[in-house]
């Protein structure tokens, strides 16, 4: 595998410098996910504005935030984002049955939030080709066009952190280590 340099302040690229001393001002730390994209500033800035736009100004309440990210990490099974949104749930005060069911692919506590993971997976297994029963099951479940549009927003930023994990295979940070995760094996049919 080749191996992508974890930047630094000093050692990024000069236009990724700022947007690192943003990672470091928000998070105290500069994630490993942040310090690999320093090698491609547009990536970078482009994932910090999508992360905001969509955690910040989106409709979603922060179980349907967390339901839309783990759901996309779990199915691109990125070992990176899994654990740090784990530690990131807890950190919002999300229950931790909601968590742990996004983590083992089980049923979540609630209907309106299991129909916001169905239509996630619909939008990313099908690469936004989702039936028109998939969406009136979407709206019948209380959600509205604008949710819709706000998911797809949600996957491109997953598209960007889960893909940039693969390809440069990010450790996970010291700080969600304990949050480690691997996908089970599914059963046979």
């Amino acid at each position: 595998m080749t191996n992508f340099t974890k930047h630094t302040i000093d050692t990024a690229p000069q236009d990724s410098r700022p947007l690192l001393e943003n990672s470091q001002n928000a998070f105290g730390r500069i994630p490993g996910l942040h310090a690999v994209m320093a090698e491609a500033p547009a990536l970078l800035q482009a994932y910090q504005q999508v992360h905001k736009l969509f955690a910040e100004q989106t409709s979603f309440d922060k179980d349907e935030l967390t339901v839309v990210w783990q759901s996309i990490n779990v199915e691109h099974e990125c070992n990176y984002c899994v654990p740090a949104h784990t530690g990131i749930a807890k950190m919002m005060k999300v229950d931790d049955a909601i968590t742990e069911a996004l983590r083992s692919e089980t049923p979540l506590p609630n209907d309106r939030l299991e129909a916001l993971r169905v239509f996630t997976l619909a939008v990313v297994r099908g690469r936004g080709n989702v039936s028109e029963a998939a969406v009136k099951a979407f709206f019948d479940a209380g959600f509205t066009k604008r949710h819709v549009l706000e998911v797809i927003l949600g996957a491109s930023q997953k598209v960007m952190s889960n893909y940039t994990n693969h390809i440069a295979g990010t450790p996970v940070d010291e700080a969600f280590k304990g949050f480690a995760w691997e996908r089970a094996p599914k059963a046979a049919a």
